[in-house]
């Protein structure tokens, strides 16, 4: 069983009419994911490849029972999008922006928990949800997936998640979903939250979790595990030789203050009973030895 997305997942995609929508749009679509509209005030009546473009959400989801929405738009627009994907009726939100400015993050994000409880917010700046044979929003390479479980993965990182997917993949092992939670400071969803989802998914055998340099997530995700995980979980961290201070990459990857260093979040995890992998390229065996060890 898929997480969040799955074969019945219908899209709204907010972007469609721009070059990188409509490219990531229908290549999503051509995987099998249905895509039912997208929107954009100017363009409404018209459609991109035969999918039709309405003003608003609401009215994409009104007329097509949209119940997903996947926002590609430059930053300057996408908390706006994002709040106006909440306001729409759908229940789940893929943003794959990057660089929206931190403040509007946070406004964005306490806008969406106080006036939007029930609606999920995947990103910003994520590479967004793969159900491998089943539905992907976003950019996530379906060509290294295998559809079928039993492992789900978990990613800050969009590249190291392509990484992850190939490595089981080329072990024979397949993946349930693959959820990419974004590198900025403000995720709209936490390790915490897949964990929690993937712990209940019965497919779902064995957890890959990627983490970086920055923040406390990792740590918190590592005293999730020791309480409410029961399932092998396997986990690599990036940035072990990045330099205190400098950023690396994604926003929230920075070391500051001594706080946020690979080898600390490696430990945590590796002391509530996770198997870490010293590079991405030990994944795969990892995951066969956990599952081996489950019988």
């Amino acid at each position: 069983m898929a997480i969040w997305v799955d074969e019945n997942t219908t899209v709204v995609v907010q972007g469609l009419t721009g070059t990188q929508g409509r490219f990531y749009g229908l290549m999503n679509r051509d995987y099998g994911t249905k895509v039912v509209a997208g929107t954009n005030p100017r363009k409404a009546g018209t459609d991109v490849d035969g999918i039709p473009i309405f003003a608003t959400v609401k009215e994409a989801v009104e007329a097509t029972g949209a119940n997903t929405s996947f926002v590609i738009v430059p930053a300057q627009f996408a908390a706006d999008s994002v709040l106006e994907a909440a306001a729409g009726g759908v229940r789940l939100i893929v943003c794959v922006t990057e660089h929206i400015p931190a403040h509007d993050q946070a406004l964005m994000y306490n806008r969406l928990k106080q006036d939007y409880p029930n609606v999920r917010l995947l990103g910003p700046n994520c590479a967004g949800i793969l159900s491998p044979g089943k539905a992907n929003i976003g950019f996530t390479p379906t060509a290294v997936s295998k559809p079928g479980g039993p492992v789900g993965v978990v990613s800050r990182s969009g590249t190291l998640a392509y990484q992850a997917l190939y490595e089981l993949s080329a072990s024979g092992i397949g993946q349930t979903t693959c959820v990419g939670i974004g590198g900025d400071p403000v995720p709209g969803t936490s390790f915490i939250d897949v964990l929690a989802a993937f712990e209940q998914d019965p497919e779902t055998k064995a957890i890959v979790m990627i983490g970086e340099i920055g923040g406390s997530a990792e740590e918190e995700a590592a005293e999730f595990i020791k309480d409410n995980v029961t399932k092998p979980v396997v986990a690599y961290i990036a940035g072990v030789t990045a330099p205190p201070g400098k950023k690396m990459g994604h926003a929230g990857a920075i070391v500051s203050g001594g706080k946020g260093t690979a080898q600390a979040k490696m430990d945590a995890l590796a002391a509530v009973g996770a198997k870490v992998a010293q590079n991405p390229t030990e994944i795969g065996d990892l995951v066969k030895q956990a599952l081996a060890e489950l019988g």
